[in-house]
């Protein structure tokens, strides 16, 4: 089973606003999100496991983890696949940096999920139907 983190997408207040941020962002690379520790079940994640990102106490979306690594300052890089899937969302309370979450614990993907594909509902849609707890 599959190890997850979440944390909080902090400094936007939309899901189509937090869509559009990750998409200016997304490309063929790997994008770097870092951290001050390495997380100490680091093996579990890596691979296996996403980064979801909640919006208004809600898991709204997850980011698949590539791996880890050195960042400068002795930071610690959590390498992301660019790809931002969307899923159903689940409330989940705010806190601060990351906190693990179980693979029976996370949401489920939405349909196809794929943020870049062009077939996925339009983001304000899925943030405006989530927060009616419709989806």
């Amino acid at each position: 089973m599959a190890l997850h983190l979440s944390k909080v997408a902090f400094g936007v207040e939309f899901l189509d606003a937090f869509v559009a941020r990750w998409s200016a962002r997304e490309g063929d690379a790997a994008y770097e999100l870092t951290t001050r520790y390495l997380p100490k079940r680091h093996e579990e994640i890596a691979g296996q496991g996403s980064l979801f990102w909640i919006l208004k106490h809600q898991l709204i979306a997850r980011s698949p983890i590539l791996g880890f690594g050195d960042a400068e300052g002795g930071r610690v890089a959590i390498r992301l696949d660019p790809k931002l899937v969307l899923v159903h969302a689940r409330p989940k309370r705010a806190h601060q940096g990351w906190r693990y979450l179980e693979d029976t614990d996370a949401p489920v993907d939405l349909g196809a999920g794929i943020v870049s594909g062009g077939d996925a509902m339009p983001a304000a849609l899925i943030g405006k139907l989530s927060a009616l707890a419709l989806i």
